[in-house]
């Protein structure tokens, strides 16, 4: 019964054209609710049942408001697209606060210090990530095409919030970007010379374009360099750089310099925000530049930049 209720949950997030990470967490929270109540169908449970497992999930399991809201999240879309059962108790169901939290920004020796100890392709990766204000999978999902050399622009396709946007590209990055696409150039030649492989195309494009996956334009920026299985279409291709092999890089390059910050890799993209208002940048600008669609977002770097807590400056140091 699970089994098959779980194929149909795969089948409408595919339908709405969902991230496959998103695919994977809603299919997740949906087997952990069913087997909590003992394989339960979920037709058959209501808001007790949910705001048991949700208590689970923060008292038992001590999880994040925001991880506690992401199970509810892939819960209603259960019970609303999948099962079609209306949810006339879902705003009685209490819902997690996230808390406010500052971000994390490294200052400008600290991001030199890291990037220096960062091997290629992961100090490229880095780069456009404090360059250009990008998400890891932003930079991760980078095809050629979308590289505007001579304009200095990055297009980043299917964002969060699946919206394409432009931002600007450090002249620092330009060579290191030349050299890296020409290396993607020759995977792709190998590919070709061995007919294997490919590009790994979103959606139904490989089937629209059969030879685009060969098109130097399509080829990830960064590929990766082995061959896998598309987990969707199955078809073996070549896919980009795994997210977690930058992870990784950027942890071991923080732990060598000594830092007391915790630093990951989206701690680059706050400090891309921090340093441009610093430097006197627009407010709407930088929020276009990373994609927030309210500006309410990019506020929370004005309460972080170098001139003190609120703006102000402490009476001991007029002492």
């Amino acid at each position: 019964m699970a089994g098959k209720l779980l194929d149909r949950l795969r089948a409408a997030i595919r339908a709405r054209h969902y991230s496959y990470r998103t695919e994977e967490a809603y299919v997740h929270w949906a087997r952990r609710f069913i087997l909590f109540h003992g394989k339960k169908h979920p037709a058959d449970m209501g808001k007790r049942h949910v705001e048991a497992f949700l208590t689970h999930l923060a008292v038992d399991r001590n999880v994040s408001a925001s991880t506690q809201n992401l199970a509810l999240a892939a819960i209603l879309f259960l019970y609303r697209q999948v099962l079609e059962i209306e949810l006339p108790w879902l705003d009685e169901v209490v819902r997690a606060k996230k808390p406010a939290r500052m971000p994390v920004v490294l200052d400008r020796d600290e991001v030199r210090m890291i990037m220096a100890q960062l091997p290629p392709p992961q100090d490229l990766v880095v780069k456009l990530l404090y360059g250009s204000g990008l998400r890891l999978t932003e930079a991760l999902r980078l095809r050629i095409k979308d590289v505007d050399l001579r304009r200095r622009e990055l297009i980043v396709r299917d964002g969060k919030g699946s919206k394409d946007r432009v931002t600007v590209l450090a002249d620092a990055c330009r060579e290191g970007l030349e050299q890296q696409i020409q290396q993607s150039m020759e995977l792709l030649a190998l590919d070709r010379k061995l007919n294997r492989g490919g590009a790994i195309l979103p959606q139904a494009l490989d089937r629209k374009y059969p030879n685009a996956r060969f098109e130097p334009g399509w080829q990830f920026v960064f590929p990766s360099r082995r061959v896998s299985m598309d987990p969707r279409s199955r078809r073996v291709g070549r896919h980009h750089l795994f997210a977690s092999t930058v992870q990784k890089a950027v942890k071991r390059a923080a732990r060598h310099c000594r830092l007391r910050k915790p630093v990951t890799c989206h701690t680059f993209r706050h400090s891309f925000a921090t340093h441009l208002l610093e430097s006197g940048a627009d407010i709407r600008t930088v929020q276009q530049l990373l994609g927030h669609s309210d500006v309410r977002t990019t506020m929370i770097y004005t309460h972080v930049i170098n001139r003190g807590a609120m703006g102000a400056r402490s009476p001991m140091d007029g002492m």
